[in-house]
């Protein structure tokens, strides 16, 4: 964690650099005064949906903890759309634009899965279905393959019966 601290000031610093050079090029296109009321309406707008997307952040969060539900799927969802609006509300037009895809519900949709499969990665099996309910996995028919190593045989299961098992995460036993 702490390795990768170290690249914040840098990365802070080029991102600096790309919003002056965005909002340059768009300056000269369109004008100086139209760049920056675009700049200033975008923050507005941000700032707007911050308290709308947190709003609809906590109601969903408890409407799954009130239905018995796993939240994961609320919070992640309610993280992507808050991040969205802040980039918005940053003064920015390359933030600005980020933020304008993060709201938008396929692209939304997409970031809320990569989060999701980050948060699961992170942490325990158990924390994972804790906050996001069972995992699906998918399972293929056909020929077995043969295992990669002299292990113990697995039970031939019968197609159409359900199968007990555990998800045992690499390194933990």
């Amino acid at each position: 964690m702490r390795r990768g601290l170290r690249y914040v000031p840098p990365a802070l610093l080029l991102l600096a650099v790309l919003e002056l050079t965005v909002f340059v090029l768009v300056g000269r296109g369109v004008g100086f005064g139209a760049a920056l009321l675009l700049v200033f309406a975008a923050s507005l707008l941000g700032l707007v949906l911050l308290r709308r997307e947190g709003v609809r952040a906590w109601r969903g969060f408890r409407a799954a903890v009130e239905s018995g539900q796993p939240p994961g799927r609320q919070v992640t969802d309610g993280l992507v759309g808050l991040l969205g609006a802040l980039l918005l509300a940053l003064p920015g037009l390359l933030s600005g634009a980020v933020g304008l895809l993060l709201l938008v519900p396929p692209v939304r949709r997409l970031t809320r899965v990569g989060v999701q499969r980050l948060a699961e990665g992170r942490v325990s099996s158990m924390v994972a279905g804790d906050l996001f309910g069972p995992r699906r996995v998918r399972v293929y028919r056909g020929a077995p393959q043969p295992p990669p190593a002299p292990q113990q045989q697995p039970p031939v299961v019968e197609p159409g019966r359900p199968i007990e098992g555990e998800i045992i995460e690499p390194g933990r036993s």
